[in-house]
Formats: C-alpha cells, sequence, structure tokens
C-alpha cells in the first residue's frame, strides 16, 4: 500500500502514468468503448466510474499547459453542440482537481477513436453512462 494515493489507481494504471512522458496522452473510456482493439495498452478498472478515475488521475498526474485543449471528450453523434451530464461532470472534476484547469474540447466520434488509438494507455472504466470517454495531455511537474 502507498500514502496519498487513491486506492483506484491500479498498480497497472500506475507504471502507466509514471512511464509517460510530457505530451504523452491517456484516454478514459467507458464500457461500450472498444478499448482492447483501440491499439494502446488497455488497463481495465471494471466497476469503476470515468468519473472516479479522472479524479484520481488528476490527482496525480498534470495537465499539458503547453497545448490548446489538454482535455478533450467525444461529441454526441448527431448533436455535436450537446454535453452530456457526464462531461459536465468531467469538467468539474477538471475545475476542482487539475493542477491547471482547463476547459474541455471536443472530438468528431471517429476523430475520438483515431486520437485513443495513439494514446499511451486506454483505461476502460466499468462507466455505463454514454459519452463518458475523455483524453488527457500530460503536463510537466512544476518546481
Amino acid at each position: 500500500m502507498l500514502r496519498n494515493l487513491p486506492p483506484i489507481l491500479s498498480p497497472s494504471l500506475l507504471y502507466a502514468l509514471r512511464a509517460m512522458g510530457h505530451g504523452d496522452e491517456i484516454a478514459i473510456v467507458d464500457a461500450n468503448f472498444p478499448a482492447e482493439s483501440s491499439g494502446p495498452d488497455c488497463v481495465r478498472l471494471d466497476g469503476i466510474s470515468a468519473t472516479d478515475t479522472l479524479k484520481a488521475i488528476l490527482s496525480v498526474m498534470p495537465l499539458d499547459t503547453f497545448v490548446a485543449a489538454p482535455a478533450r471528450t467525444m461529441q454526441v453523434v448527431g448533436d455535436p453542440d450537446a454535453v452530456p451530464e457526464i462531461v459536465a461532470e468531467f469538467q468539474t472534476i477538471i475545475d476542482d482537481t487539475a493542477n491547471k484547469p482547463a476547459r474541455i474540447s471536443t472530438l468528431e466520434r471517429h476523430a475520438f477513436y483515431e486520437a485513443a488509438s495513439h494514446a499511451f494507455a486506454v483505461v476502460q472504466t466499468g462507466e455505463t453512462r454514454l459519452y463518458g470517454n475523455i483524453i488527457l495531455t500530460k503536463g510537466i511537474i512544476e518546481p
């Protein structure tokens, strides 16, 4: 056991977060997302919500302040301006937890899949709410 770490950060997830470098991305995805076939290493957090996962990750990983969009979600198909409840929750978590809060930007569904396929890792959660997917860009630890 380690102190001051959220217990849902599994050993494999902690390894991925530590191994990532500045500018690397990690995708947190819902239970419907094709995580295993997307390409990057898949870390499974079955039974854990995407919102709890986001909060835990942001408690140890800084967001990148050198990119315009360090947090991106998937647009609602057929209604790209819609903001699903879970995405609003993601924004609240970023505002409350991130080292430097940033506005969430969105990607069209297939563009999101493509971006996730280039992530360092994909974290498959047990999230059942639709559009419970977010890609984060890792920043630096500032003195």
